[in-house]
């Protein structure tokens, strides 16, 4: 009942799946889940979608006709607000800085920025060195002078608006538990801008649950900077939704160690993991969020972290394109 005061703008076909992986299961010694929200469909897939679909209900109903996204060149969530975009009848303008440290032809030519042309977005290539918050605003400024109405979204689309994607996501994780007769360990997932692992907290806040089985890896910043992150976008989350922001503190939990030389800087123990959940189960990791991610998985199960016999849920939160943006540091 709380979200149906929020505007929703649909992108969603229905629930995705929540499966259990076999073969991997038997290899790891646990019980393996995955939420297989890289099966999102619109735009080539992935968990921007959830969050686009009250981010895109918000800037409709302040009658928004153009949307901006900031982000990285090969970002999923600005490949996403571009399809979703033309879903809505909307322009869309992207503003990419160049936050991994490649140059070569298929990081700057293939995976999203392909799609990103197919779905006629305008895109602004920026160096490092620039501000893309502050050349977003200035160029939102620019086209309210022209009399259009503009929506800048936030990095990653994890505003507290954006972040009760997330929050339906886990009502929707919460459901598919019950209904299989399921109890989970862990529920563990990649963390970049933090709106996926706030949304699953304040969901489970809202349902009354326990927070202490959903940890996140972090992929984007150093440990100490995603907790801080996180815990500022759980609070705004918890306020917007109405609930106390007491339960924000200590209840987000960050796995660091997997993050290597930095956001997007591929890894050896996140080739093994693409290489490991593609060979095992032929499912598919993007080297970003979830490859890293699941490194992150394995080395916790080597650890003994995650007990044997554990149930385990893995939310598979997609990017699939980028993988082509990553010939060379993949064959």
């Amino acid at each position: 009942m709380s979200l149906e005061r929020f505007p929703r703008f649909t992108l969603l076909d229905g629930p995705t799946p929540l499966q259990r992986l076999p073969a991997l299961s038997t290899k790891l010694n646990i019980n393996l889940f995955v939420k297989r929200d890289d099966m999102l469909g619109l735009g080539g897939g992935g968990n921007k979608l959830r969050k686009l679909e009250f981010l895109l209900g918000d800037a409709l109903r302040s009658g928004a006709d153009t949307l901006i996204a900031v982000g990285g060149v090969q970002s999923n969530f600005a490949r996403l607000l571009a399809a979703a975009a033309c879903k809505a009848g909307v322009q869309c303008e992207l503003v990419l800085s160049h936050m991994v440290p490649r140059d070569d032809a298929d990081y700057l030519q293939n995976g999203n920025t392909i799609l990103n042309r197919l779905f006629g977005a305008r895109t602004h290539d920026l160096p490092a060195s620039v501000d893309a918050v502050a050349y977003a605003n200035a160029r939102a400024a620019e086209l309210e002078r022209e009399g259009r109405s503009v929506y800048v979204c936030p990095l990653g689309g994890s505003s507290a608006v954006g972040c009760l994607g997330y929050v339906a996501g886990a009502i929707e994780i919460e459901l598919q538990r019950a209904e299989q007769g399921l109890r989970f360990d862990h529920i563990l997932l990649p963390n970049g801008s933090g709106g996926t692992q706030v949304g699953l907290l304040a969901g489970a806040i809202l349902q009354g649950q326990a927070v202490d089985t959903i940890s996140s890896y972090n992929v984007l910043a150093p440990v100490e900077k995603t907790i801080e992150q996180t815990e500022v976008k759980l609070r705004e989350t918890l306020d917007l939704l109405g609930l106390s922001t007491d339960s924000a503190e200590g209840s987000v939990k960050v796995r660091d160690g997997y993050r290597g030389n930095g956001y997007g800087v591929p890894t050896e123990s996140m080739r093994d993991a693409l290489s490991l959940m593609a060979t095992t189960e032929g499912l598919l990791l993007d080297p970003v969020y979830g490859g890293k991610a699941f490194a992150g998985l394995l080395g916790d199960v080597r650890s003994g972290w995650i007990a044997p016999g554990s149930n385990v849920l893995f939310v598979m939160t997609g990017g699939l394109p980028s993988l082509f943006a990553y010939r060379d540091a993949l064959t």
